[in-house]
């Protein structure tokens, strides 16, 4: 939800309905439940890349499913520290709301980012019993604290027309076509949908994973739909000065609407709170997710230093390791803002496009071995007769995005408002490549290799993957 009222402003033509129609009905329904296919064949931590090993043609499978592990594991620590610093920068706006006299500074943002990814590692660690309490304590804030923003915007703020309010679109990027705009602009809107694979890189932990972690995809995604659509409508027919409220001082649009709606500090620093508060704990699911990603990754010793960061600590039964790997990226990279939010907006760019081609890689593969008439593993769920057309509309809907992730969000563009993501995922991926060709493809073992392996010598029919959470976690170990 925090998400998705943050992305409505920070797109050119503020996020209109028919955008979040777009993103919504194109991801949840493409993309998610071709992952619901997918986890329900294979639920395990290392999620696409181990999709592109076990599905893709054999002369490409080890190098593919490499680069999209690096590509994930980028993805995801980038996540952490984009919304630790959207909350951060948040929080800085309310203050500057409250306080006219404030100047916010850059060391500001970064230490409030710092707090964010220390509170996520602390509860992911210390805490770790109780994160499923957590999260559900986290679920009633996000459909309570909806209710708690949308009511007061409803009851008491001017109301656009129904045709400006789900029709018209304002560009305020300078781009030459509507089109153009529309496209562009829709990337925010994508960026609040991202991470449906988060719950997948769980399932080595969850009971009886290839039924339930589908089903907490399919649920998420479908409630989700429907909050995003209630913060959409709400919010596309109660901005009635678009022009006022992007000249706002605080940074962050949609804090002067709550301000110019309710005409009251208080009610706005508890609406900003709900906010901010569900991005923190955004980043608590962020880290989780991150760090097993790592650990699976490692396992395969997909990374420089695989051993020590597939280690677990006897009686911690969690990837330490990888959460500290994760408190270490989240703490540099948010020290980028003290020299250029430029480059750090780069980094946060750089989430989305690794995670779409990490989707992209993933669901070819499975269009790739479709096409090649091969025979998928038994699973408890298929798509049937109708699995390839969403396939390939799955594709359709992410290629064109994956092109449109790089480009800037305004014209005319110079250094400061270039988008700098594309040299960051290029060099991402030749580093990469590098290090395969250099030795990585010598020590990295391929999932479907492992997996075949075992199941040869267990005289198994069941896929690997399937191997409860603590029993990889002891062979972890050594």
């Amino acid at each position: 939800m925090a998400a998705k009222i943050e992305s409505i402003f920070h797109t050119d033509k503020l996020g209109t309905e028919p955008e979040w129609n777009a993103v919504e009905v194109s991801t949840d329904e493409l993309v998610e439940s071709k992952y619901q296919g997918a986890t329900f064949r294979s639920p395990t931590a290392g999620g696409q890349y181990h999709w592109v090993s076990e599905f893709s043609p054999r002369w490409c499978q080890k190098y593919l499913s490499y680069i999209t592990g690096w590509l994930l594991a980028i993805g995801w620590q980038g996540a952490i520290v984009g919304l630790a610093f959207v909350a951060g920068t948040i929080a800085q706006g309310l203050i500057a709301l409250n306080n006219p006299t404030y100047e916010p500074q850059p060391w500001h943002g970064t230490l409030l980012v710092i707090a964010a990814v220390v509170i996520a590692i602390a509860i992911n660690t210390l805490l770790a019993k109780t994160l499923p309490m957590a999260e559900f304590l986290i679920l009633f804030l996000h459909i309570a604290g909806l209710f708690a923003i949308i009511t007061p915007l409803l009851i008491m703020a001017p109301k656009n027309s129904a045709r400006v309010a789900l029709l018209e679109i304002t560009n305020s990027g300078g781009w030459s076509t509507t089109g153009t705009s529309f496209m562009v602009g829709l990337l925010t809107a994508l960026g609040s949908m991202m991470g449906m694979d988060c719950a997948v890189h769980m399932s080595e932990e969850v009971k009886n994973a290839s039924e339930t972690v589908p089903k907490a995809i399919l649920w998420g995604a479908t409630l989700n739909g429907i909050l995003g659509y209630l913060a959409v409508f709400t919010l596309c027919f109660t901005m009635t000065d678009i022009p006022a409220l992007l000249d706002t001082g605080t940074g962050f649009p949609f804090l002067q609407l709550f301000y110019d709606i309710t005409h009251s500090f208080a009610g706005t620093t508890v609406m900003a709170a709900i906010v901010i508060v569900t991005l923190i704990f955004a980043v608590v699911s962020e880290v989780a997710t991150a760090s097993r990603q790592i650990w699976a990754f490692a396992r395969d010793d997909g990374f420089p230093f695989s051993k020590f960061l597939r280690r677990v600590k006897p009686g911690w039964n969690i990837p330490l390791n990888a959460l500290l790997v994760s408190l270490g990226f989240g703490i540099v990279i948010s020290l980028i803002n003290l020299g250029s939010a430029v480059a750090l907006n780069a980094i946060v760019s750089l989430t989305i496009s690794a995670l779409i081609s990490s989707y992209i890689l993933s669901i070819g593969c499975l269009v790739s071995k479709r096409l090649r008439r091969e025979p998928f593993p038994p699973s408890r769920f298929s798509l049937g007769k109708y699995g390839m057309a969403i396939n390939l509309a799955a594709l359709i809907f992410l290629v064109p995005f994956f092109f449109f992730v790089f480009f800037p969000t305004s014209t005319p563009v110079d250094a400061q408002t270039m988008n700098w993501n594309v040299s960051m995922f290029g060099g991402i991926t030749v580093f990469a490549t590098m290090y395969y060709v250099g030795g990585g493809r010598k020590v990295y073992r391929p999932p479907v290799l492992i997996q075949n392996r075992g199941i040869e010598l267990r005289g198994q029919t069941q896929y690997a993957g399937m191997v409860p959470y603590g029993r990889q976690v002891e062979t972890s170990q050594h």
